[in-house]
């Protein structure tokens, strides 16, 4: 058993906290909205505190889940931070999907306080963090890493180290480039199937088990032809992602022209309202474009 605290219970945070309980961590929770860490203790046991330094206090290990680098520093900074209630020698994982540039910032600060500092952010969606069964990329020490990879285990059927602070959030990077493209490119065949007057349920079938075959094709697919978009990773959290990926590219000078235009086309589904629709929402905007 090991005394950790989990900060953010959103649609990822709420089961991975739950894994660990479940797997007999002592966990204490802290969320912004109050009634959904009350809720969450009722459901799993464990505790919660009311501020990041109380969910923290004592904590071997704590695990955040936020927003975005602005939710990170809030958690972790200042009087009610958790970096302010963690002990030397403890660990800090963050599954946030942040930038590499807020990464290194809090790897640093924590190591002035013998905290380490491990990047774990996540890939499997809300199905993944439910059944624990996510993808985690990470970066930090090695021996940080260690320690932290036990706990993972928890919710993450796959979790490994690709280098030192940042590289997790690099790699999270690399799975969102080749998320977007894919995603457009699926949108495209079965937006062509419609037009083409074809059955896209049988045209899946069998181009699903060939080259074209992907987790975007198996596990969307259905809801795409079924005009079903409230499930799944919101267009804008895919935004935001984007946009952290195109800054990173202007610092190291890669060319994603691609990542570029399918960010666009994602401004256009938030303009057509779909900002909380699932990310495979492109292809209502190719049949948007068609309607007018």
């Amino acid at each position: 058993m090991t005394k950790l605290a989990f900060l953010g219970l959103g649609v990822m945070g709420y089961p991975m906290a739950g894994h660990l309980q479940a797997a007999g961590h002592d966990v204490t929770v802290y969320n912004r909205t109050t009634a959904k860490a009350e809720k969450w203790v009722k459901q799993h046991g464990g505790a919660m505190g009311e501020t990041p330094h109380a969910a923290a206090q004592g904590a071997e290990m704590v695990m955040a889940c936020v927003g975005n680098d602005d939710d990170l520093r809030s958690v972790c900074l200042g009087e009610e931070g958790a970096f302010a209630a963690m002990p030397a020698g403890s660990i800090f994982v963050d599954h946030t999907t942040v930038s590499a540039a807020v990464t290194r910032e809090l790897h640093d600060l924590a190591a002035e306080r013998g905290i380490a500092f491990v990047d774990a952010p996540v890939s499997g969606g809300q199905a993944g963090a439910e059944n624990g069964a996510l993808s985690v990329m990470c970066g930090g020490a090695e021996d940080s890493y260690a320690s932290a990879e036990t706990v993972i285990a928890a919710y993450g059927k796959l979790c490994r180290r690709i280098g030192a602070s940042g590289a997790g959030q690099m790699t999270k990077m690399c799975n969102q480039i080749a998320i977007a493209g894919l995603v457009q490119g699926l949108s495209e065949a079965l937006h062509f199937a419609q037009k083409a007057g074809l059955d896209g349920e049988a045209v899946v079938e069998v181009i699903s088990q060939g080259a074209a075959g992907s987790w975007q094709m198996s596990n969307r697919y259905q809801t795409m032809l079924g005009d079903k978009w409230d499930h799944g990773f919101a267009v804008d959290w895919m935004r935001k992602d984007l946009g952290i990926c195109l800054d990173a590219a202007d610092e190291n000078g890669a060319s994603l022209p691609v990542t570029a235009l399918v960010d666009q086309f994602y401004k256009d589904v938030q303009k057509l309202g779909g900002g909380r629709w699932d990310t495979s929402s492109l292809l209502k905007r190719l049949q948007a474009i068609e309607e007018k």
